[in-house]
């Protein structure tokens, strides 16, 4: 954690850069979600760590027989790793993290958000420009046409579930192990990397790809890094501005100093 005094110079000088630049866009990772009650999936309090990691064919497995995988999925949902965090996410609300960004984006000033959390908190507290590339928990997926769907409001006839629109087979929207990125999400968040001049990077370790190289990619091509994160990660050391402390206390401080730049204008 910062020094109060370091933390307020990060702050301004994060703000600064914000104000500065054309294209501001935010990559966030499970951390800004910890302080929401949702634990991360590594590390100290980790759904894997408690667990074990799923097996690197999780999406194989959904591929062989998905008849059997979603009949177990209907019986064992709220079991073991899987239920443990659909029922923190389902209890989770918005912390002052994810109001700061829905606030910056209601400014004017932050374009877009590229999350790899699955727990739809950002579109909660008021951000509308959301590329969720692990998924959504509230949502299904064909996994031929990408075509989305309320979980609630789907209505499962037949297992497995097949999309009323082309027929495919219909799984949860969540980005399982060994299956690729959908390919709509991943398009649009290469976009929105390649067009920003600044990536606010939160809470993410920075170490799960294609993610991870976002920050990289954007800094190559010349754009600001800002990061905010208690610990350091990977991209710390190529970053402009670190703000090393917990997001729901940084972020706001740096929306408050936006507002004061921008007033001065």
């Amino acid at each position: 954690m910062s020094g109060e005094r370091e933390l307020m110079e990060a702050v301004r000088s994060a703000a600064e850069l914000i104000v500065s630049s054309e294209y501001v866009i935010a990559l966030t990772g499970a951390g800004i979600s910890v302080e929401s009650g949702i634990p991360p999936f590594r590390g100290p309090g980790g759904i894997w760590t408690k667990y074990g990691e799923p097996p690197p064919d999780q999406y194989q497995e959904f591929l062989r027989d998905p008849k059997g995988w979603w009949e177990r999925r209907l019986k064992r949902e709220l079991e073991g790793p899987t239920g443990e965090m659909v029922r923190k996410i389902y209890e989770a609300k918005p912390n002052l993290a994810h109001k700061a960004l829905a606030e910056l984006e209601e400014m004017g000033i932050l374009k877009s958000i590229i999350t790899q959390n699955i727990d739809g908190l950002h579109q909660k507290a008021g951000s509308k420009n959301v590329i969720e590339i692990h998924g959504n928990i509230y949502k299904l997926r064909c996994i031929s046409c990408n075509a989305r769907f309320d979980r609630d409001k789907f209505e499962i006839k037949e297992l497995p579930p097949l999309c009323p629109n082309c027929g495919g087979l219909v799984k949860p929207d969540v980005v399982y192990f060994g299956e690729p990125i959908p390919p709509d999400m991943l398009n649009a968040s290469l976009l929105e990397v390649y067009k920003c001049d600044c990536m606010l990077v939160v809470g993410t370790s920075a170490v799960v790809y294609p993610a991870a190289g976002f920050p990289i990619a954007a800094k190559r091509r010349g754009a600001f890094l800002i990061e905010v994160n208690p610990y350091e990660t990977s991209i710390s050391h190529i970053c402009d501005v670190v703000l090393r402390e917990a997001a729901g206390k940084a972020l706001p401080l740096v929306v408050q100093e936006v507002r004061r730049l921008l007033a001065r204008r």
